[in-house]
């Protein structure tokens, strides 16, 4: 199985912590505007999840989200979430921390590449 998100050791103590203080999280990479193209870090129910989003994956056992039209012009790379410091601008709960999650990114191999096609064709013959 390919990963389409991925954590660095840093990123995911600071996932761990953020789950000792405020219980179970999620993820979303957002798209950009007012919260700066960052994977951000909600409590369940702070953002809706639908059809228009895509699930990447698991860090640290929560579940990460990438809009359906990012994901598109991402879906070639594998998402690797770090961490910085400085709040970001964005609207995730370890800005008050003094940290913000930052997206890095690989390109795929071609063999990744046509393994995610086999599997993307797969689950949408499930679908039908």
């Amino acid at each position: 199985m390919i990963e389409k998100v991925v954590a660095t050791p840093a990123a995911l103590e600071l996932v761990e912590y953020l789950k000792q203080k405020h219980g179970t999280l999620m993820f979303h990479q957002s798209g950009g505007c007012c919260d700066n193209s960052a994977a951000n870090c909600y409590l369940p129910g702070e953002i809706t999840m639908g059809a228009g989003d895509v699930f990447l994956g698991e860090i640290a056992g929560c579940e990460f989200y990438i809009g359906r039209n990012q994901y598109k012009s991402w879906r070639h790379t594998q998402l690797i979430i770090d961490v910085i410091e400085g709040t970001g601008g964005t609207f995730s709960l370890e800005g008050p921390e003094g940290k913000a999650f930052h997206t890095r990114s690989r390109v795929f191999t071609q063999a990744e590449l046509d393994w995610l096609d086999a599997d993307e064709a797969a689950q949408a013959l499930k679908k039908d």
